[in-house]
């Protein structure tokens, strides 16, 4: 497991989101992302790639509606592999199955980019070593340059099986109301640093990884939260060492006017363009 995805480092272990065809959806997670179904049941599926591990829950509302534009809510979850060669095989099943995807080499990281068939984002992507990372003045160097695809596919030939047991939930990346109000949340609430900044947008990670959560207003400023029944995310949990460090941020939530409320599997908090967030730990 990736050392930026495991104590004492916070990251983003699972993601929800709203489907409007359950069974269309699996079936595009199956054969097209390479997970498989953990559990089952008519409206609900979480799907794993080591077989007990859930990384992504599909959910169909009864009464669901099509994704949203111009709302906050998902721009992409992000899975990571294990292995450049395992980003090999991915992209080679890609241009086999003839799935339309984007593609870029982030300098941190080389990334493929896909939408689901309801409009939902998904990155897969390989890190590149942290050592070759840059850094400079506590802000890491991404760029957003045309991916080497060649080289990738020089790296394996194995056959395509799906996603591999190693894979992680990398990173999440969401559409925001308000950059300055968001800020204020992820880094003085929930404790995150920010790693770098785009134009509209700022990506924040702990433990110097390249970035955990993205967030950006490149929807438009002041855009409104989705309805609950449409397409798109339902919450993402981050994960928490123990219950001190989880308390630490509940305490630090609390001083800037946000209230945590606790369930059976820990507390879920809300930021400020909407987002559900559930705070587990590990």
């Amino acid at each position: 497991m990736s050392k930026f995805h495991r104590k004492p480092v916070t990251f983003v272990g699972e993601v929800s989101i709203n489907v409007l065809n359950l069974a269309d959806a699996i079936a595009f997670y199956e054969e097209i992302i390479g997970f498989r179904v953990l559990e089952k049941t008519n409206r609900k599926a979480v799907l794993t790639t080591d077989g007990k591990t859930p990384l992504l829950t599909l959910e169909q509302p009864e009464d669901v509606t099509p994704k949203e534009g111009r709302t906050s809510g998902l721009y992409h979850f992000a899975l990571l592999l294990p292995t450049r060669a395992d980003l090999s095989v991915f992209l080679r099943h890609l241009l086999t199955t003839q799935y339309r995807f984007g593609a870029a080499d982030h300098a941190v990281s080389e990334a493929l980019y896909i939408t689901d068939p309801d409009g939902n984002g998904i990155e897969v992507y390989y890190d590149r070593p942290s050592s070759e990372w840059e850094w400079a003045n506590g802000e890491v160097k991404m760029v957003t340059d045309p991916l080497d695809g060649n080289s990738i596919l020089a790296e394996s030939d194995a056959a395509w099986s799906g996603l591999p047991a190693g894979t992680l939930m990398g990173h999440i990346h969401l559409h925001v109301a308000n950059l300055k109000d968001t800020e204020k949340f992820y880094t003085s609430g929930l404790g995150f640093k920010v790693v770098t900044r785009y134009e509209g947008a700022l990506f924040t990670s702990t433990g110097d990884y390249h970035h955990h959560i993205g967030l950006n207003v490149w929807n438009g400023v002041g855009v409104p939260t989705p309805k609950k029944n449409s397409v798109g995310l339902n919450w993402f949990t981050l994960v928490y060492a123990d219950e001190e460090a989880r308390n630490k941020v509940i305490g630090q939530l609390k001083q800037i006017g946000v209230e945590a409320i606790q369930n059976d599997e820990g507390y879920v908090i809300t930021d400020p363009s909407g987002n559900e967030i559930h705070l587990v730990i590990n």
